[in-house]
């Protein structure tokens, strides 16, 4: 499990490998992985879009820039918090993944949201 925080805004994130929807054979690993964003700040926040930095186990980087998460940008009032499931295919059994949230507040500014790395690995294939 990873956890950073950000101007009151806790961003955790945990990863499962889902062995039936990957086939080693064919150098296909499937990830999911469950985010949950919380905002502890005393302001209204929006989340707008997302930066993922997706790194292999052979140190390919794959980036992906997206508005929202899975088709929304939730909005979140102090105390609210915003849970949803994504999932990430690698060609390898072992890789990583970090990146940020951009984070709009009423006033207009915008700030990133760290999501601290997280490993995503097959069971048993880290010591």
């Amino acid at each position: 499990e990873a956890i950073a925080v950000t101007d009151g805004i806790r961003v955790e994130v945990e990863s499962f490998y889902i062995s039936e929807r990957s086939d080693p054979d064919r150098d296909f690993w499937f990830f999911a992985y469950q985010v949950q964003i919380a905002n502890e700040s005393k302001a209204p926040v929006r989340l707008v879009s997302r930066h993922w930095v997706i790194t292999d186990g052979n140190g390919g980087v794959k980036e992906v820039r997206g508005e929202g998460v899975v088709g929304s940008q939730p909005l979140l009032m102090p105390g609210e918090s915003f849970a949803y499931q994504s999932a990430c295919p690698l060609s390898t059994a072992v890789g990583s993944m970090h990146g940020s949230y951009e984070m709009v507040r009423e006033d207009g500014e915008s700030f990133e949201a760290k999501i601290a790395p997280f490993t995503l690995a097959t069971p048993y294939s880290l010591n």
